[in-house]
């Protein structure tokens, strides 16, 4: 499928939404990263010690392939697992006694990784990011922060950009009202619903495959995939509209 091109700086401006619903990490704010890392710093301790157990090679976790097509946009446990099923290991969802690997351990493992480095570093959002909110709340557009990350309003506020948003919906919501994650379109819709337009008249913007797909199938006006990542062609290939490599494209 050929990444759709074209006039992309109109993008927006030709579906004219009445609101944009924003993923967190990859659009908003340089997250991504620190995920990947976590995710990294977690599966290879595990993917080590299952090695040497055995007398196989390790095969360390990709923050690129692995990270992309596993994990993110996905809520942690759901991560976990896929990543997992990917390498043919298979782990109770809870440990049964202390020390056990399981699902809920590694999830947990490397939430208590991503906050270290996020107190450790701090995190920055994309001035691009930045000016195309502004520029939609000056023209009266609603606009959204969508996250499956529990952390969601911890990483906005230290970006210092929590105040632009006029709804989030995170893991913290997800959990609370059993809304199903990635490629489900769940998220985006409960952000829709509390911007109090359809799916019809609000756009998606989105990094994760899996983000992608869920705008298709919750049918959004528009879905834009921002390609931080070289993986324009997959973005397309599950649903999006427009492919841009930054937001300012758009602006």
């Amino acid at each position: 499928m050929a990444v759709p091109t074209g006039p992309r700086g109109t993008a927006l401006d030709e579906a004219s939404p009445d609101a944009v619903v924003l993923d967190t990490d990859g659009v908003i704010t340089d997250t991504a990263r620190v995920h990947a890392a976590a995710w990294k710093h977690v599966f290879d301790d595990l993917l080590r010690r299952r090695a040497r157990e055995r007398g196989e090679e390790f095969r360390p976790f990709d923050t690129g392939a692995d990270y992309l097509l596993h994990v993110d946009g996905r809520p942690r446990a759901d991560g976990v697992r896929a990543f997992l099923a990917s390498r043919g290991i298979d782990l109770p969802e809870q440990a049964s006694r202390p020390g056990e690997d399981s699902v809920a351990a590694l999830a947990d493992a490397k939430d208590a990784a991503f906050r270290a480095a996020l107190d450790r570093d701090g995190v920055a959002a994309f001035p691009s990011t930045v000016a195309l909110v502004r520029r939609l709340r000056k023209d009266g557009i609603g606009v959204a922060a969508v996250s499956a990350s529990r952390n969601c309003a911890r990483v906005l506020a230290a970006a210092g950009v929590d105040a632009l948003f006029d709804v989030r919906v995170d893991g913290v919501d997800a959990a609370r009202l059993d809304l199903a994650g990635k490629p489900a379109p769940d998220l985006f819709l409960e952000a829709a619903r509390r911007l109090g337009t359809p799916p019809g008249h609000t756009a998606v913007v989105e990094d994760s495959l899996a983000g992608v797909e869920a705008g298709r199938r919750g049918g959004f006006a528009l879905v834009v995939g921002v390609d931080r990542t070289g993986q324009a062609a997959a973005l397309a290939e599950r649903g999006a509209d427009v492919v841009v490599p930054d937001l300012g494209e758009l602006g």
